[in-house]
């Protein structure tokens, strides 16, 4: 398996002949859409950076496209142009396949929270992830982590956007995945408490992974502070670096 980091949540799996492109922000800087906040951190249209130099590289060889949930940070409008340019075939949650048909999208199959049905020669089963801390978890919407079974493969669990929940710690201690990818930008809008885990919660959530971690959703969205530097910083402070992958844009790991 080689896992490739976009930028964001964008990143792609290869294994065998499969391809499997997640939750494309595909846009240039400052394309997807305005900022998210306006006095908390630095007003700026998102993405803030653009995307690496290989990307296309990359994503042009998609056979698949499995998405989490549909805020524009995970699924913009250049990536519905792309899915649809080349009729990339799409999984998403039962939730979703409305909105994503209207749209325009190849949806080829859906999935259901706690439900294991079969995926690209393996199993796949919808994670509850829950969008924020408190009161802003609700107007965040529907949104879905995965835990992925592959053929003679570490099995793989997306967290999506979250915060540490009895659905993530169940997960990590029943499902025991050999790979979990944690959102990491512990992302906040002006008003409300955080969109994504806080430091505490990725630290816990790393300590209790059973295999390598890989850390995403940084420096690429306006409302997202955590850098890659201070999320190294405190996990070797943790003991926890050796066991995080915190990848730049464009980078790759081999498993």
């Amino acid at each position: 398996m080689k896992i490739h980091h976009i930028r964001n949540a964008t990143m792609v799996i290869e294994t065998g002949d499969k391809v499997i492109l997640i939750d494309p922000m595909l846009s240039k800087k400052g394309k997807a859409g305005p900022t998210f906040t306006l006095f908390r951190f630095k007003p700026q249209r998102n993405p803030v950076i653009d995307l690496p130099d290989n990307a296309y590289e990359i994503i042009n060889k998609t056979t698949h496209c499995l998405i989490t949930h549909l805020h524009p940070d995970h699924l913009d409008k250049e990536a519905e142009r792309f899915l649809k340019a080349k009729n990339i075939p799409v999984i998403c949650s039962v939730k979703d396949k409305e909105i994503l048909q209207k749209r325009g999208l190849n949806v080829i199959q859906t999935v259901d929270y706690w439900k294991e049905t079969a995926f690209l020669g393996g199993k796949i089963q919808g994670i509850p992830a829950r969008h924020g801390y408190g009161f802003i978890a609700g107007p965040m919407g529907n949104v879905m982590g995965y835990y992925i079974e592959f053929p003679d493969e570490k099995s793989v669990y997306l967290s999506s956007d979250t915060i540490y929940t009895e659905a993530v710690d169940k997960v990590l201690l029943e499902f025991k995945p050999g790979i979990s990818v944690l959102a990491c930008g512990s992302a906040q809008l002006d008003v409300f408490q955080p969109l994504l885990m806080n430091m505490e919660d990725i630290i816990k959530f790393i300590r209790k992974a059973p295999g390598k971690v890989i850390a995403n959703h940084l420096e690429a969205v306006n409302h997202c502070p955590v850098k890659r530097d201070r999320l190294f910083q405190d996990l070797k402070k943790e003991g926890l670096s050796d066991k995080t992958f915190i990848p730049e844009d464009g980078e790759s790991m081999t498993i």
